[in-house]
């Protein structure tokens, strides 16, 4: 997998360039990883509701091909896109998403943090009260009997730390993960996170770890690289 370090860039150019990377590339393309920040945006999956959007302000509001609802980009905030070839990799998009959440996962246990899985929500979340400790999650998703309706997710407890969002266009993957490291969370309070009322968005400054952009980036650019070969 190519690793390209992006920088700060604009959200509509970077998304233009992996739909054009995603319909050029071959059987023979090499994977990438991007990897950057965002200036302030907030992005619209195709699922997205206006009513999701509360008080976007003065924020740009772009509509965009991947999954899911409204989520925020913006400064001190590790956004990374993994333009994979899942037939060549050989796994589907639930062990791709999989993957992706255990990069995250094994990031945030660097710096101590737990990170957790929510039954029916994608993402990864953590306890604000113990963001440290290891006890395991009630909200988290476990095996359901055939037939049973999907469970509806709880955040009782919990804040978001990153939100995952995807498109697989001819078996390969465009958008990806976003893991908020240092940011200013306020642009989070004008929308419904992800579409749901009342969730709490935190980033590893606000839960005591004092990380910086570029070693959180590194951490994760590795984990994922790790995580998604074949």
């Amino acid at each position: 997998m190519q690793l390209r370090l992006l920088g700060r860039v604009g959200h509509a150019d970077t998304y233009a360039a992996m739909q054009r990377f995603t319909a050029g590339r071959t059987t023979a393309t090499a994977d990438e990883l991007w990897v950057c920040e965002h200036p302030p945006v907030f992005t619209q999956g195709l699922a997205g509701r206006e009513s999701h959007l509360l008080a976007p302000g003065d924020i740009p509001v772009v509509a965009t091909d991947r999954g899911g609802q409204v989520t925020y980009h913006g400064p001190g905030q590790v956004v990374a896109y993994p333009l994979v070839d899942l037939q060549r990799a050989g796994y589907y998009v639930k062990e791709y998403v999989f993957r992706v959440e255990e990069a995250v996962i094994r990031t945030l246990a660097h710096f101590g943090v737990t990170g957790h899985r929510v039954a029916g929500a994608p993402g990864i979340y953590v306890r604000l009260q113990d963001p440290f400790g290891h006890a395991m999650l009630e909200q988290r998703p476990q095996r359901r009997v055939p037939g049973a309706p999907p469970p509806q997710p709880d955040f009782t407890g919990l804040g978001k730390i990153a939100a995952l969002g995807i498109k697989i266009s001819r078996h390969c993957t465009y958008h990806g993960v976003a893991l908020n490291v240092a940011m200013d969370l306020e642009p989070f309070a004008r929308i419904n996170p992800c579409g749901y009322v009342g969730l709490q968005t935190v980033d590893l400054s606000t839960i005591g770890v004092q990380a910086s952009w570029d070693e959180a980036a590194a951490v994760l650019t590795e984990q994922l690289r790790r995580r998604l070969a074949p």
